[in-house]
């Protein structure tokens, strides 16, 4: 494995110097300094974040099946219970599609011939008698 040593780092020092000069060096060594310190701060929100969601995700009540949107609507809820009885919602519509969705594929499936079943000259007679 390739390990970047003193020498590797002075040449592309060196290069950085030939590309850049000498005078935008600072300029480019303290814009990577922000962008790090700003990379850094905002991980340090997104972890906190994290970490009050999961508190007040165990602190709220169990919610009760059949969320409704005046439920969502009231004033005296939290930003956190609002968002969890959207999140709730959302889930349950995509819970009803699912189950339509798997109905409507059951459906068609019963409808079609069973393997080994199709018997093309009982369609024919079939078909004369319609």
């Amino acid at each position: 494995m390739m390990g970047i040593g003193f020498p590797e780092l002075m040449i592309i020092l060196v290069i950085i110097m030939i590309i850049f000069g000498a005078g935008k060096l600072p300029e480019i060594g303290s814009a990577f300094g922000r962008s790090i310190k700003n990379f850094k701060t905002s991980m340090k929100e997104a972890e906190e974040e994290d970490e009050k969601a999961d508190a007040d995700a165990e602190t709220q009540p169990a919610t009760v099946e059949g969320v409704t949107q005046q439920q969502i609507d009231d004033p005296n809820l939290t930003d956190a219970e609002r968002e969890a009885l959207i999140r709730k919602k959302a889930q349950e519509e995509g819970e009803a599609k699912d189950q339509e969705m798997k109905e409507t594929a059951d459906a068609f499936t019963a409808s079609l011939p069973r393997k080994g079943s199709y018997d093309f000259a009982k369609e024919q007679e079939e078909q004369k008698k319609s």
